[in-house]
């Protein structure tokens, strides 16, 4: 098991570059088995969790080759309808490959999933989806077994009581290849959501209301395989942008949707920052971040797109713990994600816990210490603080990095920050 040891106290500067999107190749990746065929998949990033799709992908049947950032996907030798508890006990996107195993070849067989300890994630939305489109479902001994009904399964009307990514995504696959008609009502607008639906349309998916809370989704008899690039990482790009502003660097970041981070860049530009570069309705552009020589406070409340994301909050809670005056950082979505909270106290932050919100009254200071990263995000949080802190930072249990940034202590030494990879 790794750590990240990090001196402290030095101003970022320089260029990044962003990775591709882990939460758009994974559901992409899984999209793969929709159709008979090599899809290609190109801007992969090289994380754990996309070796976890990749296993999981190879114990189907498919053909799987990784060569760099591209991702080769053979279905046509899927033969194994089951994805078993020892590869997605790893990572709670494994459920994405339920509708499309579902919708391919009428059953399929998925221990329930696993993945960061921040609350609750339970799929019963997904499994009453599937169910109004005709399947039959059993929960036993920690698995879904789902069943479709002869024929295939059946377009339907679903509506989620809360705006779920995952979700709708995997009902969105299963619709794809479903007999009729399918309407997603309270569906998610996240940008890979809408990645996601591009890619099925390219495989000759008939999808309308994309980015729109109601997707209508009108089945096909089959698809073809994808080739496919994927966008950059919105959440990575954020995390460089807090970067940059708890250091009071100055930061080019390349390869940067900037109309994806609407709502994180315009907090950012609140809190002092001074960010350029062209926002454009869509497409990739460069940012320049400068941070200043002290933050300031503000209050932040997550929800889902366009609002400010629940990904991006640990990021800030570590900014706001060196900002002047007093934050409030209101957490929506998951009970329990303000676990780095506590880590951030050991390194000196002042940080009250109320249930779902969080009172941090900024201090010019902190303190190295040695930290527990307790998911992915909390890791990227614990990161910027030692960044920031005087003193020696290790932050220990970094596979929860591992899983959701890209080599992300090169990228940070290229930008003059002093981190170093070692054994626990």
């Amino acid at each position: 098991m790794d750590k990240l040891i990090i001196e402290g106290g030095r101003k970022l500067e320089g260029t990044v570059t962003i990775s591709g999107s882990k939460n758009a190749s994974l559901p992409a990746l899984a999209a793969t088995i929709l159709a008979n065929g090599k899809s290609v998949l190109s801007n992969v990033p090289g994380l754990a969790d996309i070796q976890t799709m990749e296993a999981l992908l190879s114990h189907l049947g498919a053909k799987v080759e990784i060569d760099g950032n591209v991702a080769m996907v053979d279905a046509s030798s899927i033969h194994d309808l089951e994805a078993p508890y020892e590869i997605v006990r790893k990572m709670r996107a494994s459920c994405l490959v339920l509708g499309p195993l579902l919708a391919r070849f009428g059953r399929a067989r998925i221990s329930l999933p696993g993945g960061c300890a921040i609350g609750a994630r339970p799929i019963d939305m997904h499994l009453h989806g599937l169910e109004q489109m005709g399947a039959k479902v059993l929960l036993e001994h920690g698995y879904v077994d789902a069943v479709a009904p002869a024929g295939g399964l059946k377009g339907a009307k679903i509506v989620f009581d809360v705006s779920t990514v995952t979700g709708t995504e995997n009902l969105m696959m299963a619709a794809t290849l479903a007999k009729g008609t399918t309407v997603l009502e309270n569906a998610a607008r996240e940008p890979e959501v809408v990645e996601l639906a591009e890619a099925l349309i390219q495989m000759g998916a008939k999808i309308a209301g994309i980015g729109t809370n109601t997707i209508q989704v009108e089945g096909v008899s089959s698809l073809r395989p994808m080739e496919h690039t994927v966008g950059p990482d919105r959440i990575e790009s954020g995390t460089f942008v807090a970067a940059a502003a708890i250091t009071g660097g100055d930061v080019l970041i390349r390869g940067i949707r900037a109309d994806h981070l609407e709502a994180v860049i315009t907090q950012f530009e609140k809190i002092g920052c001074q960010i350029d570069g062209a926002r454009p309705t869509h497409g990739v552009t460069d940012l320049r971040v400068k941070g200043p020589e002290r933050l300031l406070a503000a209050d932040i409340r997550t929800a889902p797109y366009p609002g400010f994301p629940t990904d991006m909050q640990a990021q800030l809670m570590a900014c706001m713990a060196v900002a002047e005056g007093t934050s409030h950082v209101e957490e929506t979505i998951w009970e329990n994600r303000f676990m780095h909270a506590l880590e951030l106290m050991r390194m000196g932050a002042d940080i009250a816990l109320h249930g779902g919100l969080a009172v941090v009254k900024g201090s010019a200071i902190l303190s190295g210490a040695p930290v527990m990263a307790t998911d992915l995000r909390a890791s990227a949080s614990l990161v910027l603080a030692g960044l920031r802190a005087q003193g020696t930072t290790e932050v220990l249990r970094i596979y929860h990095l591992d899983r959701g940034y890209d080599k992300i202590e090169r990228k940070l030494a290229a930008l003059g920050a002093q981190v170093t990879r070692a054994k626990q």
